[in-house]
Protein backbone atom coordinates (compact mmCIF):
# COMPACT_ATOMS: atom_id res chain seq x y z
CA UNK A 1 0.00 0.00 0.00
CA UNK A 2 2.64 2.43 1.21
CA UNK A 3 4.58 1.64 -2.36
CA UNK A 4 1.37 2.46 -4.36
CA UNK A 5 1.17 5.73 -2.54
CA UNK A 6 4.80 6.65 -3.17
CA UNK A 7 3.99 5.52 -6.88
CA UNK A 8 1.10 7.62 -7.59
CA UNK A 9 2.57 10.64 -5.69
CA UNK A 10 5.69 10.42 -8.54
CA UNK A 11 3.04 9.80 -11.08
CA UNK A 12 1.28 13.30 -9.97
CA UNK A 13 4.60 15.26 -9.79
CA UNK A 14 5.34 14.19 -12.89
CA UNK A 15 2.17 15.07 -14.58
CA UNK A 16 2.65 18.92 -12.41
CA UNK A 17 5.95 19.40 -13.82
CA UNK A 18 4.56 18.67 -17.08
CA UNK A 19 1.45 21.08 -16.65
CA UNK A 20 4.17 23.97 -15.53
CA UNK A 21 4.08 25.94 -19.07
CA UNK A 22 0.51 25.68 -19.00
CA UNK A 23 0.62 27.13 -15.43
CA UNK A 24 3.13 30.09 -15.48
CA UNK A 25 1.94 31.23 -19.26
CA UNK A 26 -1.76 30.48 -18.92
CA UNK A 27 -3.72 28.06 -20.44
CA UNK A 28 -4.09 27.99 -24.68
CA UNK A 29 -7.29 28.90 -24.32
CA UNK A 30 -6.26 32.74 -23.17
CA UNK A 31 -3.16 32.97 -24.55
CA UNK A 32 -3.20 35.27 -27.55
CA UNK A 33 -0.75 36.56 -30.17
CA UNK A 34 0.70 39.94 -29.80
CA UNK A 35 -0.22 42.87 -32.19
CA UNK A 36 2.27 41.42 -34.71
CA UNK A 37 3.97 38.26 -35.86
CA UNK A 38 7.58 38.08 -35.87
CA UNK A 39 9.01 36.58 -38.69
CA UNK A 40 11.64 37.11 -41.60
CA UNK A 41 12.96 35.72 -45.21
CA UNK A 42 15.35 33.39 -45.23
CA UNK A 43 17.82 31.59 -47.47
CA UNK A 44 17.15 27.91 -47.74
CA UNK A 45 18.98 25.60 -49.88
CA UNK A 46 17.66 22.63 -48.91
CA UNK A 47 14.25 23.61 -48.47
CA UNK A 48 10.97 23.18 -50.04
CA UNK A 49 11.28 25.80 -52.23
CA UNK A 50 14.65 24.43 -53.29
CA UNK A 51 13.21 20.78 -53.98
CA UNK A 52 9.81 21.20 -55.11
CA UNK A 53 8.96 24.80 -56.71
CA UNK A 54 12.19 26.33 -58.38
CA UNK A 55 12.98 23.24 -59.87
CA UNK A 56 9.57 23.96 -62.16
CA UNK A 57 10.02 27.10 -62.58
CA UNK A 58 8.03 28.90 -60.66
CA UNK A 59 9.59 31.49 -57.63
CA UNK A 60 9.76 30.62 -54.51
CA UNK A 61 10.55 32.73 -50.94
CA UNK A 62 11.07 31.33 -47.84
CA UNK A 63 10.26 32.33 -44.32
CA UNK A 64 10.57 31.74 -40.82
CA UNK A 65 7.63 32.89 -38.30
CA UNK A 66 7.98 32.61 -34.81
CA UNK A 67 5.03 31.88 -32.94
CA UNK A 68 4.12 33.67 -29.62
CA UNK A 69 4.93 30.41 -27.56
CA UNK A 70 8.54 30.48 -29.68
CA UNK A 71 8.10 27.65 -32.38
CA UNK A 72 9.79 28.54 -35.32
CA UNK A 73 7.75 27.64 -38.50
CA UNK A 74 8.56 27.15 -41.92
CA UNK A 75 6.48 29.16 -44.53
CA UNK A 76 6.69 29.44 -48.47
CA UNK A 77 5.88 32.06 -50.63
CA UNK A 78 5.14 31.44 -54.40
CA UNK A 79 4.06 35.05 -55.70
CA UNK A 80 3.09 34.29 -59.18
CA UNK A 81 2.55 31.63 -61.80
CA UNK A 82 4.64 30.57 -64.42
CA UNK A 83 2.93 33.25 -66.80
CA UNK A 84 4.93 36.05 -64.38
CA UNK A 85 3.31 38.32 -62.08
CA UNK A 86 4.28 38.79 -58.46
CA UNK A 87 2.18 39.14 -55.07
CA UNK A 88 1.34 42.46 -54.62
CA UNK A 89 -1.44 42.63 -57.06
CA UNK A 90 -2.55 38.78 -56.11
CA UNK A 91 -5.05 37.76 -53.71
CA UNK A 92 -3.33 36.22 -50.95
CA UNK A 93 -3.97 32.22 -50.28
CA UNK A 94 -2.40 29.90 -47.08
CA UNK A 95 -2.04 26.29 -48.12
CA UNK A 96 -2.67 24.54 -44.51
CA UNK A 97 -1.76 20.40 -44.43
CA UNK A 98 -2.65 17.82 -41.98
CA UNK A 99 -1.62 15.34 -39.61
CA UNK A 100 1.96 13.23 -39.90
CA UNK A 101 2.29 15.82 -43.32
CA UNK A 102 3.80 19.17 -44.02
CA UNK A 103 3.44 21.68 -46.37
CA UNK A 104 5.24 18.99 -49.61
CA UNK A 105 1.93 18.02 -49.41
CA UNK A 106 0.74 20.90 -51.80
CA UNK A 107 3.56 20.00 -54.16
CA UNK A 108 4.19 16.65 -54.94
CA UNK A 109 2.30 15.82 -57.94
CA UNK A 110 3.29 17.51 -61.49
CA UNK A 111 2.98 21.38 -61.34
CA UNK A 112 -0.18 21.59 -63.62
CA UNK A 113 -1.87 18.66 -60.82
CA UNK A 114 -0.61 20.36 -57.32
CA UNK A 115 -3.05 23.11 -56.18
CA UNK A 116 -0.28 25.50 -54.79
CA UNK A 117 0.75 25.85 -58.24
CA UNK A 118 -2.18 25.32 -59.74
CA UNK A 119 -3.95 28.67 -57.53
CA UNK A 120 -0.27 30.30 -58.76
CA UNK A 121 -1.09 30.28 -61.97
CA UNK A 122 -4.51 31.33 -61.62
CA UNK A 123 -3.68 34.66 -60.00
CA UNK A 124 -2.76 33.85 -56.59
CA UNK A 125 -0.41 34.75 -54.03
CA UNK A 126 0.63 30.92 -52.51
CA UNK A 127 1.46 30.92 -49.09
CA UNK A 128 2.36 27.44 -47.64
CA UNK A 129 2.52 26.75 -44.13
CA UNK A 130 4.24 24.20 -42.07
CA UNK A 131 3.26 23.69 -38.48
CA UNK A 132 5.31 22.90 -35.65
CA UNK A 133 7.05 18.94 -35.23
CA UNK A 134 7.23 18.52 -39.33
CA UNK A 135 11.07 18.71 -40.60
CA UNK A 136 11.36 22.22 -41.48
CA UNK A 137 9.33 23.40 -38.55
CA UNK A 138 11.75 21.78 -35.71
CA UNK A 139 13.14 24.62 -34.33
CA UNK A 140 12.26 27.26 -31.09
CA UNK A 141 13.73 29.89 -29.51
CA UNK A 142 14.96 27.89 -26.55
CA UNK A 143 13.59 24.40 -26.66
CA UNK A 144 15.71 21.70 -28.51
CA UNK A 145 13.02 18.89 -30.07
CA UNK A 146 14.83 16.18 -28.05
CA UNK A 147 13.51 17.97 -24.97
CA UNK A 148 9.99 16.38 -24.19
CA UNK A 149 8.55 20.39 -23.54
CA UNK A 150 8.84 21.10 -27.04
CA UNK A 151 6.39 18.39 -27.66
CA UNK A 152 3.89 19.50 -24.99
CA UNK A 153 0.92 20.59 -27.45
CA UNK A 154 -2.00 19.19 -28.81
CA UNK A 155 -3.96 20.75 -31.76
CA UNK A 156 -5.56 23.36 -29.09
CA UNK A 157 -1.86 25.05 -29.51
CA UNK A 158 -1.50 24.89 -33.14
CA UNK A 159 -4.97 26.50 -33.46
CA UNK A 160 -3.91 29.75 -31.06
CA UNK A 161 -0.52 29.95 -31.68
CA UNK A 162 0.37 28.62 -35.24
CA UNK A 163 -2.66 29.39 -37.48
CA UNK A 164 -3.16 32.76 -35.66
CA UNK A 165 0.86 33.23 -36.05
CA UNK A 166 0.81 32.45 -40.14
CA UNK A 167 -2.31 34.46 -40.57
CA UNK A 168 -0.78 37.45 -38.47
CA UNK A 169 2.16 37.52 -40.75
CA UNK A 170 0.96 36.67 -44.22
CA UNK A 171 -1.86 39.51 -43.37
CA UNK A 172 1.34 41.92 -42.56
CA UNK A 173 3.27 41.15 -45.87
CA UNK A 174 0.44 41.17 -47.86
CA UNK A 175 -2.26 43.63 -46.61
CA UNK A 176 -4.83 41.70 -47.64
CA UNK A 177 -7.50 39.62 -46.17
CA UNK A 178 -6.61 35.66 -46.90
CA UNK A 179 -8.38 32.92 -48.43
CA UNK A 180 -7.87 29.43 -46.68
CA UNK A 181 -6.96 26.34 -47.62
CA UNK A 182 -7.10 22.89 -44.99
CA UNK A 183 -6.70 19.27 -45.13
CA UNK A 184 -8.12 16.88 -42.56
CA UNK A 185 -6.52 18.57 -39.39
CA UNK A 186 -6.35 21.77 -40.91
CA UNK A 187 -9.86 22.13 -40.85
CA UNK A 188 -9.59 21.16 -37.76
CA UNK A 189 -8.21 24.15 -36.61
CA UNK A 190 -9.26 26.64 -38.75
CA UNK A 191 -12.96 25.48 -37.80
CA UNK A 192 -11.93 25.53 -34.15
CA UNK A 193 -10.31 29.23 -34.95
CA UNK A 194 -13.54 30.44 -36.23
CA UNK A 195 -15.50 29.75 -33.77
CA UNK A 196 -13.54 31.56 -31.32
CA UNK A 197 -13.43 34.32 -33.78
CA UNK A 198 -9.62 34.56 -33.99
CA UNK A 199 -8.34 36.61 -36.73
CA UNK A 200 -11.22 35.84 -38.17
CA UNK A 201 -11.28 39.93 -39.99
CA UNK A 202 -7.99 38.91 -41.71
CA UNK A 203 -9.52 36.16 -43.46
CA UNK A 204 -11.78 36.25 -46.59
CA UNK A 205 -13.05 32.48 -46.78
CA UNK A 206 -11.98 29.19 -46.07
CA UNK A 207 -12.03 26.11 -48.35
CA UNK A 208 -12.28 22.94 -45.99
CA UNK A 209 -10.83 19.34 -48.00
CA UNK A 210 -11.89 15.87 -45.95
CA UNK A 211 -13.17 18.49 -43.31
CA UNK A 212 -13.13 17.25 -39.45
CA UNK A 213 -14.63 18.00 -36.53
CA UNK A 214 -15.69 14.84 -35.13
CA UNK A 215 -14.71 11.72 -35.17
CA UNK A 216 -17.41 8.98 -33.63
CA UNK A 217 -17.53 7.18 -36.92
CA UNK A 218 -13.60 6.98 -37.61
CA UNK A 219 -12.35 3.49 -37.38
CA UNK A 220 -8.58 4.14 -38.27
CA UNK A 221 -6.22 2.64 -36.55
CA UNK A 222 -5.50 5.69 -33.57
CA UNK A 223 -9.47 5.60 -33.01
CA UNK A 224 -8.55 3.02 -30.49
CA UNK A 225 -6.52 5.28 -28.06
CA UNK A 226 -8.63 5.45 -24.55
CA UNK A 227 -7.36 5.63 -21.00
CA UNK A 228 -6.07 8.52 -18.47
CA UNK A 229 -4.67 11.20 -20.62
CA UNK A 230 -0.83 11.37 -21.28
CA UNK A 231 0.93 12.53 -18.20
CA UNK A 232 4.28 14.26 -20.59
CA UNK A 233 4.10 14.25 -23.92
CA UNK A 234 7.16 13.38 -26.14
CA UNK A 235 7.60 12.66 -29.73
CA UNK A 236 5.65 10.58 -32.14
CA UNK A 237 7.42 9.21 -34.93
CA UNK A 238 5.47 7.72 -37.27
CA UNK A 239 8.76 6.28 -39.52
CA UNK A 240 10.64 5.45 -36.25
CA UNK A 241 10.62 1.89 -33.84
CA UNK A 242 7.64 2.85 -32.15
CA UNK A 243 5.63 3.04 -35.37
CA UNK A 244 6.66 -0.24 -36.71
CA UNK A 245 5.58 -1.48 -33.07
CA UNK A 246 2.17 0.24 -33.23
CA UNK A 247 1.99 -1.25 -37.14
CA UNK A 248 2.47 -4.87 -35.79
CA UNK A 249 -0.35 -4.78 -33.54
CA UNK A 250 -2.55 -2.80 -36.11
CA UNK A 251 -1.85 -5.66 -38.44
CA UNK A 252 -2.84 -7.98 -36.17
CA UNK A 253 -6.19 -6.79 -37.05
CA UNK A 254 -7.65 -9.30 -39.67
CA UNK A 255 -10.13 -6.65 -41.16
CA UNK A 256 -7.42 -4.35 -42.12
CA UNK A 257 -5.03 -4.68 -45.47
CA UNK A 258 -1.38 -3.80 -44.06
CA UNK A 259 -0.36 -4.21 -47.29
CA UNK A 260 -2.36 -0.84 -48.42
CA UNK A 261 -1.46 0.63 -44.91
CA UNK A 262 -2.65 4.06 -46.79
CA UNK A 263 -6.14 2.98 -47.59
CA UNK A 264 -6.99 0.91 -44.27
CA UNK A 265 -5.73 4.05 -42.60
CA UNK A 266 -7.22 7.02 -45.14
CA UNK A 267 -10.10 5.14 -47.17
CA UNK A 268 -9.80 3.35 -50.38
CA UNK A 269 -8.52 6.51 -52.55
CA UNK A 270 -9.54 6.07 -55.96
CA UNK A 271 -7.54 8.02 -58.41
CA UNK A 272 -3.39 7.66 -57.09
CA UNK A 273 -1.11 6.44 -59.07
CA UNK A 274 1.96 3.96 -57.98
CA UNK A 275 4.86 6.87 -58.86
CA UNK A 276 2.85 9.43 -56.75
CA UNK A 277 2.08 7.03 -53.75
CA UNK A 278 6.04 6.04 -54.01
CA UNK A 279 7.30 9.94 -53.98
CA UNK A 280 4.53 10.69 -50.78
CA UNK A 281 5.72 7.75 -48.58
CA UNK A 282 9.31 9.12 -49.54
CA UNK A 283 8.57 11.94 -48.08
CA UNK A 284 5.55 11.44 -45.08
CA UNK A 285 5.12 10.95 -42.58
CA UNK A 286 5.75 13.70 -40.56
CA UNK A 287 6.27 13.73 -36.54
CA UNK A 288 3.67 15.41 -34.25
CA UNK A 289 3.43 14.88 -30.01
CA UNK A 290 2.00 12.13 -28.66
CA UNK A 291 -0.69 13.97 -26.65
CA UNK A 292 -1.75 15.31 -30.27
CA UNK A 293 -2.53 11.91 -30.96
CA UNK A 294 -4.17 11.27 -27.59
CA UNK A 295 -6.49 14.37 -28.36
CA UNK A 296 -7.62 12.56 -31.38
CA UNK A 297 -7.83 9.28 -29.60
CA UNK A 298 -10.60 11.35 -27.38
CA UNK A 299 -12.50 13.19 -29.90
CA UNK A 300 -13.49 9.80 -31.09
CA UNK A 301 -15.21 8.68 -27.91
CA UNK A 302 -16.45 12.53 -26.98
CA UNK A 303 -20.02 11.70 -28.13
CA UNK A 304 -20.15 14.95 -30.89
CA UNK A 305 -18.81 17.29 -28.86
CA UNK A 306 -15.60 19.31 -29.61
CA UNK A 307 -13.21 19.95 -27.11
CA UNK A 308 -9.72 21.26 -25.82
CA UNK A 309 -7.66 18.58 -24.31
CA UNK A 310 -8.83 16.72 -21.71
CA UNK A 311 -6.59 16.50 -18.81
CA UNK A 312 -8.65 14.49 -16.67
CA UNK A 313 -8.81 15.39 -12.74
CA UNK A 314 -6.43 18.55 -13.80
CA UNK A 315 -8.52 20.55 -15.77
CA UNK A 316 -9.37 22.28 -13.20
CA UNK A 317 -6.06 23.54 -12.68
CA UNK A 318 -5.09 23.74 -16.10
CA UNK A 319 -8.85 25.63 -17.13
CA UNK A 320 -10.43 26.47 -14.42
CA UNK A 321 -13.29 24.26 -15.08
CA UNK A 322 -13.72 20.49 -14.32
CA UNK A 323 -14.94 19.70 -17.94
CA UNK A 324 -12.53 21.08 -21.03
CA UNK A 325 -13.98 23.87 -22.72
CA UNK A 326 -15.29 23.31 -26.16
CA UNK A 327 -15.66 24.76 -29.01
CA UNK A 328 -19.05 25.69 -30.42
CA UNK A 329 -18.69 25.48 -34.18
CA UNK A 330 -22.36 27.27 -34.41
CA UNK A 331 -20.78 30.44 -33.31
CA UNK A 332 -18.64 30.71 -36.61
CA UNK A 333 -20.08 33.81 -38.26
CA UNK A 334 -23.34 32.96 -40.51
CA UNK A 335 -22.30 35.32 -43.27
CA UNK A 336 -18.61 34.10 -43.45
CA UNK A 337 -17.74 31.85 -46.70
CA UNK A 338 -17.33 27.94 -46.27
CA UNK A 339 -16.36 25.49 -49.12
CA UNK A 340 -16.52 21.85 -47.88
CA UNK A 341 -15.48 18.88 -49.85
CA UNK A 342 -15.93 15.71 -48.38
CA UNK A 343 -15.66 12.08 -49.85
CA UNK A 344 -17.36 8.91 -49.50
CA UNK A 345 -14.68 6.67 -49.07
CA UNK A 346 -13.27 8.74 -46.64
CA UNK A 347 -11.69 6.92 -43.24
CA UNK A 348 -11.47 9.75 -41.54
CA UNK A 349 -13.66 12.69 -43.04
CA UNK A 350 -16.05 10.23 -42.53
CA UNK A 351 -19.45 10.76 -44.11
CA UNK A 352 -21.65 10.68 -41.21
CA UNK A 353 -18.86 12.58 -39.09
CA UNK A 354 -19.35 15.62 -41.71
CA UNK A 355 -23.15 15.26 -41.72
CA UNK A 356 -22.71 16.46 -38.14
CA UNK A 357 -20.85 19.29 -38.69
CA UNK A 358 -22.84 20.52 -41.48
CA UNK A 359 -26.04 20.64 -39.23
CA UNK A 360 -24.19 22.59 -36.79
CA UNK A 361 -23.91 25.14 -40.14
CA UNK A 362 -27.72 24.32 -40.56
CA UNK A 363 -28.12 27.98 -40.03
CA UNK A 364 -25.34 29.31 -42.36
CA UNK A 365 -26.03 32.11 -45.34
CA UNK A 366 -27.08 29.79 -48.08
CA UNK A 367 -25.09 31.57 -50.37
CA UNK A 368 -21.94 31.15 -47.92
CA UNK A 369 -22.17 27.57 -47.90
CA UNK A 370 -21.05 25.42 -50.79
CA UNK A 371 -20.65 21.60 -50.42
CA UNK A 372 -19.22 19.35 -52.24
CA UNK A 373 -19.41 15.43 -51.68
CA UNK A 374 -17.52 13.36 -54.04
CA UNK A 375 -18.28 9.26 -53.78
CA UNK A 376 -15.22 7.87 -55.07
CA UNK A 377 -13.14 10.40 -53.30
CA UNK A 378 -11.10 9.10 -49.89
CA UNK A 379 -9.25 11.17 -47.75
CA UNK A 380 -5.63 11.49 -49.92
CA UNK A 381 -7.37 12.09 -53.30
CA UNK A 382 -8.05 15.50 -52.01
CA UNK A 383 -4.67 16.69 -51.87
CA UNK A 384 -2.64 14.29 -54.16
CA UNK A 385 -5.70 12.74 -56.64
CA UNK A 386 -4.94 12.78 -60.25
CA UNK A 387 -7.70 14.42 -61.23
CA UNK A 388 -8.19 16.64 -58.21
CA UNK A 389 -7.71 19.76 -60.26
CA UNK A 390 -10.64 19.18 -62.19
CA UNK A 391 -13.10 17.52 -59.33
CA UNK A 392 -11.73 19.89 -56.28
CA UNK A 393 -9.74 22.81 -57.46
CA UNK A 394 -11.29 24.60 -60.30
CA UNK A 395 -15.06 24.65 -57.76
CA UNK A 396 -12.19 25.54 -55.07
CA UNK A 397 -10.72 28.80 -57.50
CA UNK A 398 -14.02 29.58 -58.65
CA UNK A 399 -15.67 29.77 -54.91
CA UNK A 400 -12.60 31.92 -53.93
CA UNK A 401 -13.58 34.32 -57.17
CA UNK A 402 -17.22 35.17 -55.82
CA UNK A 403 -16.28 35.73 -52.80
CA UNK A 404 -13.24 38.47 -53.35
Amino acid sequence: MASKSYFDLIVTFIFFVSLVPHLVFGSSRSHFLPNKASGSRVTRMNGICGSAVTVHGYMCEEYDVTTDDGYILSLQRIPGGLGGGNGLNRQPVVLQHGLFVDGMTWLMNSPQQSLAMILADNGFDVWISNLRGTRYSLRHVFLHPLHPQFWDWTWDELVTHDLQSVIEYVYGQTGQKIHYVGHSMGTLIALASLSEALQIDKIKSAALLSPIAYLSHVTAPFSGAKGPPVITSIEYNPAGVDANNYLKLVCANPALNCFDFLSAFTGKNCCLNQSIIEFYLNNEPQSTSTRNLDHFGQMTTSNDVLSTYDFGGFNTLHYGQIQPPTYDLTKIPTNFPLFLSYGGQDKLSVPQDVVTLLDKLKLHDKDKLQVQYIEEYAHLDFIIGVNAKDIVYNQVIQFFRSHN
